[in-house]
């Protein structure tokens, strides 16, 4: 086929979240092995890497429960670097070196890593050079006010009170006593520098990745959820953007209605926006939000993009997620506040779930593409990909999705019963055809061929793995965001096949390098 004449808008990606990539210390980095998923990705033809929120992780280690909006995740900070410029000692991480490498052991990886962090950030203080520190200086200039304070004195006083929720502090700090927090600040002002260091550490690592990532031709797509976490920096500074009561508890709560992964919906548990107080100011929150958000990748998803034109609001005191109600959303008021104050968004719209035409229409009126993932639609005998709208996104699955293979098979923990896993089978490989064994390769190979500008898979997918490598079972609370990806399993044939793929349906650039094993170095 003649690739001189392409469409730069057609283009293809991979989603990876950063806890997923390999490495020596017990999670996926922002460093040299990131770096070399970027080179994987140059050399497959791929142009998108598709990540998951990249905040500091609570409840059920999950990157949509975040202790804070703004501030990224120390633990992705990547320790060959902290070694590289003096501020770890060999012999300290040793222990880091002992974890698995084909599991994140969160229950393991988080005192050790935060020990060696909190090292790190002493030894910054103490020995950075000049410029560094000017850097870090102007770093907390630039966010301390609107975030980075809060933070830090968020997570000493969690740790203060034996990582108990904000909501069971001490009165004085619960309710944010200003001579309480006063006193704090002077006997704890190391505790909340280490905090800082290393916010300003992440900033610059993530910098350098994203730069690294743009100069191979590779674009980030980051993820935002719609929702923040009751347990968060930003519900216990700003309660007001919440509608909690007086004892600061939630009177409604956020889910979904029952749907493809629960009978009973989803709980998800976080409190549910006060949009009156939000509208009367003019969505600044929302807007500051984006603006962070947007500096920090190329293009944003917005989970649960539904909410803003309806939300599921369950009482608080509901068993179920099956008792809520819909509210309705701030709508186009939001996105029009958004836009006149950051220029049009690049945002992509997480569309799933219970969608309606309102849905559909407030998507469309600001052009965000929306989302349509093959394992729900091919079922379907009606269903025609040439019918997808060309500016959305196709996947063959996300993160929330069982792999592929195992979508086909089943496993052990699959809650569909064996009569509708064999009818999923034989109606996806009819169409598709080919057997089971094949399945990810026929479902990429009809994405790719399909009309829309954006195709991206889970790296899973493009290996061909089973249930063993799912990252995430919506509604269950324990096991998930656990698998990473091995180096080997990214092999030069690997890479040269699907960029074989990409080329021949015109989604790789003539002007990308072709593969010359660096997926390997």
């Amino acid at each position: 086929m003649d690739v001189g004449i392409l469409q730069p808008q057609r283009r293809a990606g991979a989603c990876l979240h950063i806890t997923s990539l390999p490495g020596y210390y017990g999670i996926g980095e922002l460093g040299d092995n990131a770096k070399r998923f970027v080179l994987a990705l140059e050399s497959m033809g791929l142009t998108v890497w598709q990540i998951l929120p990249i905040g500091p992780t609570g409840f059920g280690d999950s990157p949509y429960q975040l202790q804070s909006t703004f501030a990224g995740n120390e633990l992705l900070i990547d320790i060959e670097e902290l070694l590289r410029a003096g501020w770890l000692k060999d012999k300290e991480v040793k222990a880091l070196r002992k974890l698995p490498a084909d599991t994140v052991d969160f229950g393991q990886l988080i005192p050790l890593k935060q020990d060696v962090l909190q090292l790190a950030a002493e030894r910054f203080v103490r020995s950075a050079d000049a410029g560094q520190q000017l850097a870090y200086r102007n770093f907390v200039q630039q966010h301390d006010d609107s975030w980075l304070h809060d933070y830090a004195l968020y997570r000493v006083l969690k740790r203060h009170h034996g990582e108990r929720p904000w909501y069971e502090w001490a009165s004085e700090y619960m309710k944010r006593d200003p001579h309480a927090l006063a006193t704090l600040e002077s006997e704890q002002s190391v505790a909340l520098a280490n905090v800082k260091v290393l916010q300003f550490i992440f900033s610059q690592q993530w910098v350098q990745l994203r730069t690294y990532a743009g100069k191979h031709g590779v674009s980030l797509l980051g993820d935002m959820p719609f929702y923040i976490a009751l347990d968060s920096a930003d519900a216990w500074a700003h309660p007001e953007l919440l509608m909690l009561n007086e004892e600061s508890c939630p009177i409604q709560v956020a889910g979904v209605p029952p749907d493809y992964f629960s009978a009973d919906g989803q709980l998800w548990g976080n409190p549910v926006y006060d949009w009156d107080y939000h509208a009367h100011q003019n969505y600044a929150w929302w807007i500051a939000r984006l603006r962070h958000a947007l500096s920090m990748t190329d293009q944003l998803r917005i989970d649960h993009f539904r909410g803003f034109e309806a939300y599921w609001a369950v009482s608080a005191d509901a068993p179920t997620a099956r008792e809520g109600h819909w509210l309705p959303g701030p709508r186009e008021a939001l996105f029009d506040a958004a836009q006149a104050a950051l220029g049009k968004l690049p945002l992509v719209a997480e569309d799933l779930g219970v969608i309606t035409p309102a849905v559909d229409a407030l998507r469309m009126k600001y052009g965000f593409p929306g989302m349509k993932v093959l394992q729900f639609e091919l079922a379907d005998p009606e269903f025609d990909i040439d019918s997808i709208d060309r500016c959305n996104i196709c996947y063959t699955g996300t993160h929330d999705n069982d792999t592929v293979i195992g979508w086909l098979t089943g496993s052990p923990e699959d809650l569909r019963p064996l009569d509708e896993i064999e009818q999923t089978r034989a109606a996806v490989l009819g169409r598709v055809g080919g057997g089971v064994e094949s399945a990810h390769v026929k479902l990429l190979e009809l994405a790719l061929g399909s009309a829309v500008q954006t195709v991206i898979a889970p790296v899973q997918d493009l290996l061909g793995l089973d249930s063993a490598a799912r990252l995430n079972t919506p509604g269950t609370a324990g096991g998930n965001w656990r698998w990473r990806l091995q180096p080997e399993m990214l092999t030069s044939q690997l890479c040269e096949r699907i960029r074989d793929m990409v080329r021949e349906t015109r989604r790789v650039s003539v002007s990308s390098r072709g593969n010359d094993n660096r997926s390997k170095k």
